[in-house]
């Protein structure tokens, strides 16, 4: 027995993952796309893997890992090369998400915050000298983003924010306060929403040193711990006017900003249940009881049949869903449905696979229980489960359920 232990706590020492294909979806991906994902997956093994526990366990969010984002191309792929971004389609944008939050949702919330929430609404709804300046700078992780709406008033319903800004002539001045607000303590500029003298929502980007611009730091987080996570406070904060975005006002332009972002989460969580269920599979073959491995007894052979079951149904659907998007026919509810579907799957795989470590499920020698406490954030951010539920129930019978 001591020798079948000293194995695994070896094995678990190295990233060791394989990644689960039992439909060929491979076959379906184009070269490229094999490519940015080995590569991805590679950087993830070397830089993120190694450390990951650690800040986890000391609630570390390592901002050296945003420049060498920066490097790897993880931020803004799909965003036009002419201002830092990849050029990329919204598969490979996929594959990225799936491999950090492979790594860790905490890092994958980073990556996607900077692409989908700061640099997307920035290329979307900015001028051309908001892209110029703010783009290729967020792009090589020279800087950090973050994106301001929920409050701490208004979570699912956002149309009732109170953070406002007032015309001053040659400023506008912003006040209010957003809540949950990953990258704030460390971001360098934030795209924060907030209504007009009538109400109408806009986008502005303020910057960090603007007076009155405050992040304080959310503490005693069980989730998410190697991610910064904090407030945004405006106390009469000058907004220069040339910060406003141009291009869009009204809700629908931060919740266009948040289809980004769950379609990014959709592909990670994905990643997050591979790697429970590698973890899993691999701990299942080593470890003795009774003079045999644990993998040779029926109920260990159901749950690892059903994880790879239901990782295989969300490959699909995050393949499809890719598709969809890069064809311009992907709707709101579709993505609501894949990422609530997925995100549920990967908290249902990290529970069962903690179920098979037995004991050593909940320490740091493996990656389960973190994916697991970090998963019961990403079931709630960018739409809670069962906002994503009446999403779709809208969207069958036509009447909407949260108005």
């Amino acid at each position: 027995m001591n020798n079948a232990s000293s194995t695994i706590q070896k094995s678990a020492a190295q990233d060791e993952f394989q990644s689960p294909d039992f439909y060929l979806i491979d076959d379906l991906l184009g070269e490229e796309h094999k490519m940015i994902r080995g590569a991805i997956r590679d950087f993830v093994k070397k830089e993120i893997s190694p450390y990951i526990e650690d800040w986890a366990q000391q609630n570390h969010f390592p901002r050296n890992i945003v420049k060498s984002f920066g490097e790897m191309g993880v931020f803004g792929p799909t965003i036009p090369q002419a201002y830092g971004g990849g050029g990329m389609d919204a598969i490979s944008y996929g594959l990225i998400m799936q491999e950090v939050e492979r790594g860790d949702s905490g890092m994958r919330s980073t990556a996607s915050v900077q692409s989908s929430l700061v640099m997307f609404p920035i290329h979307e709804f900015g001028s051309d000298v908001q892209k110029e300046k703010y783009l290729p700078r967020l792009a090589s992780g020279e800087i950090l983003g973050c994106f301001g709406l929920t409050e701490p008033d208004h979570g699912s319903n956002p149309g009732g924010m109170t953070t406002h800004f007032e015309d001053k002539g040659g400023y506008y001045l912003l006040n209010g306060a957003k809540m949950w607000i990953s990258n704030a303590p460390e971001a360098d500029i934030a795209v924060v929403w907030a209504k007009n003298e009538e109400g109408r929502v806009h986008g502005l980007i303020v910057e960090r040193g603007m007076e009155g611009f405050t992040t304080p730091e959310t503490h005693n987080k069980w989730s998410l711990r190697a991610s910064s996570t904090g407030e945004l406070v405006f106390a009469d904060v000058k907004v220069p006017k040339e910060n406003i975005l141009p291009g869009r006002s009204g809700l629908g332009a931060p919740l266009k900003c948040l289809d980004k972002a769950r379609y990014g989460i959709a592909w990670g969580a994905v990643g997050a249940a591979m790697d429970c269920y590698d973890s899993a599979r691999r701990y299942a073959l080593e470890r003795i009881q009774f003079e045999k491995p644990i993998a040779a007894f029926q109920l260990t052979q159901k749950k690892l049949s059903e994880m790879l079951t239901e990782i295989t149904k969300a490959q699909l659907l995050c393949w499809r869903l890719g598709k969809l998007m890069d064809e311009g026919k992907v709707t709101s509810a579709q993505i609501s449905l894949a990422k609530r579907n997925n995100v549920e799957m990967a908290l249902d795989i990290a529970r069962e696979a903690r179920q098979i470590h037995g004991g050593m499920g909940i320490t740091g020698e493996y990656p389960i229980m973190r994916h697991m406490m970090n998963l019961e954030s990403v079931i709630t951010y960018e739409g809670t489960h069962d906002i994503h539920l009446l999403i779709l129930g809208h969207e069958i019978t036509g009447i909407p359920a949260f108005k």
